[in-house]
């Protein structure tokens, strides 16, 4: 099975190549502009498009903290798009089993945000047999770091890898720190950021690519 992953697109489509699977981990929508309505149209025209382009069997994806419209307006969506959005939300496609979920630790004002103690509660419902976790922000330590004059800040959530670490999944995906891309093995999990745009948002870095499930 060929697999492909990017996350905080930022309104940038990237190519896809031909593929069994595409996950995609949130942060969708132009960072130009975050009005409900804009965001609403362009999933409707301009990601609809891309979506129906994709030379993949499935698309999988969850929103981020830019995709406003998912949560204060979830009516808005368009729910006939090529793919299965999932928030809060499993599904099960060639025997493997999928959850997706867009929640972050609190960040500013943005969309999907909770506290450590809500958090928790989100992570416990991530099913124990789930063997694709789709993302948007990263476990505690993985794909988190954010350089600051103090040195390195982790910002990913501590009980979300614990979480990972008790269930095993076999692949989980996510972005949102654009510093933090890269992918590593914790137990039976392979973890990987893969975000396409670096912290400038500049489009820099190719759509992660598995052949076969990790």
């Amino acid at each position: 099975m060929k697999i492909r992953a990017a996350s905080d697109l930022h309104g940038t489509l990237p190519e896809i190549l031909p593929c069994d699977l595409l996950l995609l981990g949130g942060d969708l929508c132009p960072v130009t502009n975050h009005q409900l309505s804009f965001q609403a149209e362009w999933l409707d025209t301009t990601f609809r498009h891309w979506l129906d382009r994709v030379p993949a069997r499935q698309v999988v994806g969850v929103a981020g903290n830019h995709d406003f419209v998912f949560q204060r307006f979830p009516d808005l969506v368009p729910r006939d798009l090529r793919w299965i959005y999932l928030e809060d939300s499993g599904m099960t496609w060639e025997g493997l089993r999928f959850w997706g979920t867009p929640w972050q630790p609190w960040f500013f004002d943005w969309a999907f945000n909770l506290y450590e103690p809500d958090l928790i509660a989100k992570w416990a419902m991530i099913p124990p047999d789930t063997d694709i976790l789709v993302l948007h922000a990263p476990p505690h330590g993985f794909g988190d770091g954010v350089p600051r004059s103090s040195g390195m800040d982790h910002t990913g959530s501590p009980s979300l890898l614990r979480r990972i670490e008790a269930i095993g999944p076999r692949l989980a995906i996510f972005g949102h720190i654009h510093e933090g891309r890269g992918e590593w093995q914790v137990g039976k999990t392979t973890l990987a950021n893969v975000t396409i745009l670096d912290e400038n948002y500049d489009h820099v870095y190719p759509v992660w690519e598995w052949e076969g499930i990790p």
